[in-house]
């Protein structure tokens, strides 16, 4: 079963003062308004504009009426969060929502010494990351969703209503008669997490009732085997070197060689590859044999080459090429 709203909070232990995203809609008014009742004068509101709809000025004042009946102090960071080329609009919000919660949370840091950021995804949101990665054919990473708190620099974020139904949610609201914001955006089916909502949802609610709890016991299943792949691939990484040694990569599975290139790759270049393209990469190191054997593949951001006994890589736009490495290589 689901979480209730008040189940959730009786369990979240964040370090104190903690700072809310606060959007003024149904998920973060109640979240607000929670850690405000269990514990006042030690939270604040962050209030990110985005500044992507007319609306979102009336956004912001309903987020300050309300922080000014509850008590709490709120800071606004407005963004540019219009997306690029290519860009998921969606991926261009979130990215430069976090960039923002990190400047309110610097900003704040003598005063009120912010440790900890709670956010507001809940059950629901949960099960449309799920879908959302197995739609795009993503690992065991991909799988394992939302973690319920993670550290970024200094700050832990924390999503303590993860447990918790959206129906839930603004159940508790009403019982309370408690105002919150309708985000006229999220009816918008242009973006796939509001098809997925609209459409997906109700017809998984009629045929598994318990979906929330079954989906998100298997995104807990894939958190683990992803922890054990990390695992491996950390003792793997040090046998084959860094940067690794092309014959020592040669002596792994094709299973162990997939995730130590994957683990070298997103932890020392923090670029991740394509499946093709790791693929592609697999099949040159199969094929080095010899010592005039040439490897240049685009792999994520940049390009894996190979110099004399290992492979490098690097990024066109930040670095020259490596140069060839001395002939006793």
């Amino acid at each position: 079963m689901t979480r209730s709203v008040d189940q959730a909070m009786a369990e979240f232990a964040p370090a104190l003062p903690l700072a809310v995203a606060y959007s003024g809609g149904a998920d973060s008014t109640a979240l607000l308004t929670a850690c405000a009742r269990r514990w006042p004068g030690q939270v604040v509101a962050f209030h990110v504009h985005h500044g992507l709809q007319a609306a979102a000025d009336n956004f912001e004042r309903h987020c300050r009426d309300t922080c000014a009946a509850l008590g709490v102090p709120i800071y606004v960071q407005r963004v540019d969060a219009r997306h690029a080329p290519g860009e998921s609009p969606e991926a261009a919000a979130r990215h430069a929502r976090y960039k923002a919660f990190e400047a309110l949370a610097h900003l704040n840091k003598a005063q009120a010494a912010i440790q900890s950021i709670a956010i507001a995804q809940h059950a629901d949101d949960q099960v449309e990351t799920l879908l959302l990665a197995l739609s795009r054919g993503a690992g065991l990473s991909g799988l394992s969703a939302m973690p319920a708190s993670w550290q970024c620099g200094s700050l832990t974020y924390h999503r303590p209503l993860l447990e918790v139904a959206c129906a839930d949610i603004r159940v508790w609201l009403r019982e309370q008669s408690i105002p919150f914001i309708e985000d006229p955006s999220n009816l918008d089916e242009r973006y796939t997490r509001n098809r997925i909502r609209a459409r997906i949802m109700p017809a998984l609610q009629v045929c598994f009732p318990q979906f929330r709890e079954t989906f998100a016991r298997s995104s807990a299943h894939a958190a683990q085997g992803q922890d054990l792949l990390l695992e491996i691939a950390a003792q793997d990484l040090v046998s084959v070197g860094v940067p690794p040694v092309i014959s020592a990569l040669q002596m792994l599975s094709h299973a162990r060689q997939a995730n130590v290139l994957r683990h070298w790759l997103r932890s020392v270049h923090q670029t991740t590859p394509t499946t093709a393209q790791l693929d592609a990469l697999m099949n040159q190191i199969v094929a080095c044999k010899t010592r005039g054997h040439h490897v240049r593949l685009k792999v994520g951001q940049g390009f894996c080459v190979r110099l004399g006994k290992v492979l490098d890589w690097y990024n066109p736009e930040l670095s020259q090429p490596p140069l060839n490495p001395p002939s006793w290589l």
